[in-house]
């Protein structure tokens, strides 16, 4: 080969690398005669790479989505008090046991408590968080641990989602899940009214909201609700106030689940909201009614 070949080689690589992405057949086609024209080996040899390039990449564009691994790693005691969690811990805890949620081998989040499977492919689990509790004049760090929200996580697509539960509060609220519904006390935003809820995932509103009595911020019993109780048929649910002389229960419309997963199309879920703005009203309604 001589070196006018070798330039043209070169040249006729760089002008093939740069412009082959969009490069249609027929056009591809027709720089190949362009070439044959000047130089047939060099044409061939371009034409080979062309027809391999455009074969590729319909493939590239049909793989599927990437597989991701979500797991909950191995159970560790931290030191855990009420100095470093004054909303969440109770007065005589010590320790607390968190595991990472880990997602393609990275640790993304720490959870405490148990795991409640929502469908086949999403589960919650409540956050656990590590809080610096340094005080700018101190000269070593110093890290605390909180109970955090609940969160929401998607096994196939590895997204983590913080739940925003209505009217919950990490001290007052035990949560007890059935399906996709929560159910548990919660305060109310001036902190001084106890609530009976219960939150659907996905859904804007809470399927129920009713007062069970005054609650004062600076003396009130702990916890504030034993652990809510379900019933399957007829769907119910029970909320007992500490103190309390019995038990208050709500009778719940049954509905559909709103929750929608990477993957599913809206239309395909009826009760799924066609609309996403703010103002957009609840499509899952939900009545609660007191039993007797």
């Amino acid at each position: 080969m001589t070196w006018d070949e070798v330039y043209t080689f070169r040249n006729s690589w760089a002008a093939c690398t740069y412009y082959l992405r969009d490069l249609s057949p027929s056009v591809a086609a027709a720089y190949a005669c362009r070439m044959i024209r000047r130089h047939v080996g060099l044409a061939l040899i371009v034409l080979v790479l062309i027809v391999l390039v455009l074969n590729a990449a319909p493939l590239a564009f049909a793989a599927g989505p990437k597989n991701h691994s979500v797991a909950l790693g191995g159970v560790r005691i931290v030191p855990y008090s009420v100095e470093g969690d004054p909303a969440g811990a109770l007065p005589d805890e010590t320790k607390l046991h968190v595991r990472p949620l880990v997602v393609d081998g990275r640790v993304k989040e720490w959870t405490t408590g148990d795991v409640h499977d929502l469908t086949d492919r999403s589960f919650t689990v409540r956050r656990a968080i590590r809080l610096n509790d340094s005080l700018p004049t101190d000269r070593t760090e110093h890290w605390v641990w909180q109970r955090g929200p609940w969160l929401l996580v998607d096994r196939a697509s590895g997204k983590i989602i913080a739940l925003r539960l209505p009217e919950y509060d990490p001290g007052v609220s035990d949560v007890v899940w059935f399906r996709d519904l929560a159910a548990y006390c919660g305060l109310s935003a001036s902190g001084k009214q106890l609530y009976a809820v219960v939150a659907q995932v996905a859904a804007r509103k809470p399927v129920l909201s009713k007062k069970l009595g005054e609650w004062n911020p600076a003396a009130h019993p702990t916890p504030a609700c034993a652990p809510a109780t379900w019933q399957r048929e007829p769907l119910q649910v029970s909320f007992t106030p500490t103190g309390a002389a019995a038990a208050v229960s709500f009778n719940l419309s049954a509905s559909s689940a709103v929750l929608v997963e990477d993957g599913d199309s809206p239309d395909t879920s009826p009760d799924a909201p066609s609309d996403t703005s703010p103002g957009a009203p609840n499509t899952a309604p939900a009545t609660a009614k007191p039993s007797k």
